[in-house]
Parts: structure tokens; C-alpha cells; sequence
């Protein structure tokens, strides 16, 4: 079995620094050569942001921490394989995605990419390494790791205090003390707490999923092209409100809709204040459509759907050559594909399931991550976009012995319904896992489902007798 820190020790997609670029082409499963934690200094920062060289010199603090523990590296690989892995899914892959558990009549094809990437794998390891290098240390975590309840709550199990929140978009920072332990989550953290955190005598732990911050290098040369950043994203999520505090000028579309408001501002122009009433949580301070939007660049949130994504992308193209003529497009738009690859390949995998929905003759789709998880929230729309039944859980106790499911649907609401429509029958199932999901949760999730058939057909056998 692959251990889950290999990466620790080994090869893996980062640049010389982890917060350099990294080439789109990277893919989850085929790792470069480039060692994961270099010593190579990035030296012209004449060509940088004054934000990009600033986030570079708080990077260079001898508190500040990137490359783990090694000496509790063999510990702490021990305890994520304990806690986090599965003999049921191991049999999964095994069995060319593919097993029957006869006693329940259950049939189950797994995706063919699920489950943690190697950016949460690395968040998760570096997190523990700290909390076992500091033994005597108060440790803090600036956000929630990753979007699993499983793994934030082992975090505070392991007394690690996360920073609570007051009000909107607030933290109370108050009980960080001089020589803590402060752990940064891997959707990164924004320029002005790593600055405030730059000024404590406190030992930073940096999680940030180098993914991330190749879009914080995106809109840094947004920036010295003179070009405003569309971050196709949700403007109160982490990830972007870390992206967005490392650009000058930024306006955020959440979706197609919204991106078409914002093209249609650039060809024809419009309602300023209108415009500005309804993008108001979404733009930078000081924010003008008349004049911020006649160079854009495109970059995003790297949970969304890659589909819309390049959708968004085109749009934005098609505008600007409107507006300024095929020759000039290139002066006014910019894009990059700041998606990551493990994204695209779950969403790849789970699309995948759906073309075979039919040959397979699947009952239902079970997505299983956390409900706040974005990732995983775009896993669900693909099948639920076919009509294929579907449901999103964030852990296995959202399958009631009732026979009911509480999962949370397209729409972000959280329901409560009849689960097996017909729970005498056999079931036929797909099932597939956010990249922030343990492979235990969706063993705890399939296990549940089972121990429901088993006692159902336990139920009928004693009724026969009777």
C-alpha cells in the first residue's frame, strides 16, 4: 500500500518554492522530479507585486515552516494510515472499481478518481507534524483544515484551537500568545493575517495547497500587466478571500449568470450603481466597471466546475473582441487554467460513472465530503444535471436505520427523505468521495448502507419463519 506521506520524502508537483507556479500539464498521478521543498531563493522580485514580495519575506522568517518535521515524519504516517484509510476501498481498486457484498445484495462501482489529493494529504501531514514537533506548545489553526468533518475534528481532539470567527469575513485573533504555534489550512491564508502573523513572536505552519497559491501567482501578474482579476469563485469562501487579498483590483462571478452580467457590462456598458449594488461583497475597494473592466484577466477558485470555468473564459474572450476587435483581445483579456488536476479528474471520474449509469444499471449516485466543501459540492451537480438520483452526505451517520438519508442537495439545502425506494430489492450503486474525504468515511458510508440491507433481509427471514 501506498503510504499516505510518501510525498513527504519523495518527488512531487511544487516548483522551488511552493509558492512558484506550476505547470497546468502537472497531473495527481504523475509527479515530476522537482523535490518538494527546494532551498532556491526567487531572486527578481523587481518583476513581482509589492504584495508577492512582501508574502516572499514573511516566507523567509525562520518561524515561518514549510518542509514538516522529520523526526515525527515515521510517527505521524503511521497515525493517518490508522486513521484515515480502508481495507474496503483498497478492494475496491483492487477489484477493478468494482464489489458485490452478497449478504446485503448490494452492488457497488466505485469512481475511478476519489478521494484525497496529494495537496490534502500533504496539509494534513504537515498539521500533525506540528502539533507533535511543539508537544508544549498552544497551537492555533487560523481556519479549518480542509473541508472533512472527520479530519477538523481530529484536529481539536488533538487540542489544536481554531480561530473562531466574529461576524463576517472577522477573526478574533486575541488569543494567539507570543511563542504559540499558528497553522495556516491549505486554501492559504490572506496577505493581511500573514502580516499580522509576520509581526507575533509565533512559529507559523504553512498547509497551503501549492494549487492555490499558483492562482495567487495568477492575479500577481494580473497585476504587473495592469489587468483587473474576474476570479470565477465564491467570494466568502477561503480560498478566495486569501486569492482576493493578494490582488489590487478584483471583481468575483460565483457562476455562468453572473459572468454574463459582467461581459455585458464590457460590451454595453450599464447601470453603474445597480452594478456595483449587486457585486458589492464581490469587488475590490474603490472597485469601477467603467474603468476596471477594459483589461481583465481570468483566474479561479481551483474547486470550481473546470467546465464553467472555460465556459466563463470564452465568454470574456468573445466580449473583449466585441468591444475592441479580434486584433486588440489579446491587449484587453488574459486566462489561465489555475484548476487543479485532482478536481478535474474526480470530476472526469464521477462524469465517467454517469455515461455508465445505464449499462451499470445504477440505482443512485452517493457523493460523500463535507457539505462546505466546494469540490465536492461539483461532484454532485454532474450527476444531478443528468437525472440521475444522487445525494451529497458528509458523514456515514446521514443514513438513518429509518431508512432515511439527510444529505444536502444542489441548491445547499439540507433535506431529510426515504432513502432505498425499495429497500427489498437489490441495490445497484456509484459512489465517489470529495478530495478532501478519507477513504475510512466512505468505508463508514458503504458499511452503513450494507448493515441497512443486511438488517432489512434479517427481517424478512424471521418473518418467513414466523
Amino acid at each position: 500500500t501506498t503510504a499516505v506521506l510518501a510525498f513527504l520524502s519523495c518527488s512531487a508537483p511544487l516548483a522551488s518554492q511552493a509558492f512558484s507556479p506550476i505547470s497546468s500539464s502537472v497531473s495527481t498521478n504523475q509527479r515530476p522530479t522537482t523535490l518538494l521543498f527546494s532551498t532556491t531563493e526567487e531572486k527578481e522580485t523587481k518583476s513581482m507585486s509589492k504584495k508577492k514580495e512582501e508574502r516572499l519575506n514573511f516566507m523567509k522568517s525562520e518561524q515561518f515552516h514549510r518542509r514538516g518535521f522529520k523526526e515525527v515524519r515515521d510517527r505521524v504516517e503511521k497515525d493517518i494510515q490508522t486513521q484515515y484509510q480502508s481495507e474496503l476501498v483498497n478492494d475496491l481498486k483492487t477489484s477493478n472499481y468494482m464489489i458485490e457484498n452478497k449478504d446485503a445484495n448490494v452492488k457497488v462501482y466505485l469512481a475511478k478518481d476519489f478521494g484525497f489529493c496529494w495537496g490534502v494529504e500533504r496539509s494534513i501531514a504537515l498539521a500533525y507534524e506540528a502539533v507533535q514537533h511543539y508537544p508544549d506548545r498552544k497551537l492555533h489553526i487560523t481556519n479549518e483544515l480542509i473541508h472533512n468533518p472527520e479530519v477538523n475534528d481530529r484536529l481539536t481532539e488533538m487540542k489544536v484551537n481554531l480561530i473562531e470567527k466574529v461576524g463576517e469575513g472577522q477573526k478574533d485573533f486575541s488569543t494567539i500568545e507570543e511563542g504559540d504555534v499558528v497553522i495556516l489550512p491549505a486554501f492559504g491564508a490572506s496577505y493581511e493575517e500573514m502580516e499580522m502573523l509576520d509581526k507575533k513572536n509565533v512559529e507559523v505552519v504553512d498547509t497551503t495547497c501549492p494549487w492555490v497559491s499558483k492562482v495567487w501567482n495568477t492575479v500577481d501578474m494580473h497585476q504587473r500587466k495592469g489587468l483587473t482579476s474576474v476570479i470565477h469563485g465564491k467570494f466568502g469562501h477561503e480560498e478566495t478571500i486569501a486569492t482576493t487579498s493578494f490582488c489590487e483590483d478584483y471583481i468575483c462571478v460565483k457562476n455562468m449568470k453572473e459572468a454574463e452580467m459582467v461581459a455585458d457590462y464590457i460590451v454595453n456598458g450599464g447601470d453603474k450603481e445597480e452594478f456595483l449594488k449587486y457585486f458589492s461583497k464581490a469587488v475590490s475597494k474603490g472597485f469601477d466597471p467603467d474603468t476596471m473592466l477594459k483589461k481583465v484577466g481570468l483566474a479561479n477558485q481551483t474547486t470550481m466546475y473546470k467546465k464553467e470555468t472555460k465556459a466563463i473564459g470564452q465568454l470574456f474572450q468573445k466580449a473583449m473582441m466585441k468591444k475592441y476587435g479580434p486584433a486588440e483581445v489579446d491587449q484587453h483579456y488574459m486566462e489561465f487554467d489555475t484548476i487543479c488536476d485532482a478536481t478535474q479528474e474526480r470530476q472526469d471520474a464521477v462524469s465517467e460513472l454517469v455515461e455508465n449509469a445505464k449499462e451499470y444499471g445504477l440505482d443512485f449516485i452517493l457523493v460523500v465530503g463535507g457539505w462546505d466543501s466546494s469540490n465536492t459540492a461539483h461532484l454532485l451537480e454532474i450527476p444531478h444535471m443528468a437525472g440521475i438520483r444522487s445525494f451529497h452526505i458528509n458523514r456515514a451517520e446521514c443514513i438513518g436505520a429509518d431508512n432515511t438519508i439527510t444529505h444536502r442537495t444542489v441548491d445547499g439545502e439540507i433535506v431529510t427523505e426515504p432513502f432505498l425506494l425499495d429497500i427489498e430489492k437489490d441495490v445497484v450503486m456509484g459512489v465517489t468521495s470529495g478530495a478532501s474525504t478519507p477513504d475510512a468515511a466512505v468505508q463508514d458510508s458503504l458499511s452503513q448502507i450494507f448493515l441497512l440491507k443486511q438488517l432489512n433481509k434479517k427481517k424478512e427471514e424471521e418473518g418467513q419463519k414466523a
